[in-house]
């Protein structure tokens, strides 16, 4: 088995509604989740909106390859009605699935780089990431998460709720 941590986000509708369908559907289709963080509320990151998201990690026991549990990830978010945008940019979504790790692996692909490359930059999914998984090491920086959250520069306003 493998230990997948995804960054659950999303700022239009009803948000907590599209989480629980979401862990609901990777429950099923991607693995067992083991850990969970609690909700988290920030403003929007690299964009301007007036919706603050939801952000949580979670934690999935999965048998699927890295561009496995990737793929079944998007379509849980098409499913729920996720519309990408395809601008270079953010923009606000109903659901966002990242994944943040698989394992202590290390990937670059077309498709999919994990860990996550601006994790780091993140309070919003750091806070979340920490509560469950302080002590993971990232096996890029050589840090753990605690630590990548005590030297990250965003200062937004992250709050559990």
């Amino acid at each position: 088995m493998n230990d997948v941590f995804l960054l659950l986000g999303g700022n239009l509708g009803h948000t907590r509604s599209y989480f629980r369908e979401a862990e609901y559907k990777i429950g099923i289709g991607v693995g067992k989740i083991v850990g969970e963080s609690s909700l988290y509320e920030s403003p929007a990151w690299g964009f301007e909106h007036e919706n603050t998201f939801l952000n949580k990690v979670i934690c999935v026991n999965s048998q699927f390859k890295p561009v496995e549990v990737l793929r079944k990830c998007i379509s849980i978010e098409q499913e729920l009605g996720r519309e990408r945008n395809l601008s270079t940019g953010y923009s606000a979504r109903k659901i966002d699935i990242d994944m943040l790790f698989y394992n202590n692996e290390i990937i670059k692909t077309k498709e999919l780089t994990v860990p996550h490359p601006r994790l780091h930059q993140r309070r919003f999914t750091l806070l979340p990431l920490v509560e469950i998984a302080e002590n993971l090491i990232h096996p890029i920086f050589k840090k753990t998460v605690l630590e990548l959250l005590s030297s990250c520069s965003d200062d937004s306003k992250v709050e559990k709720i």
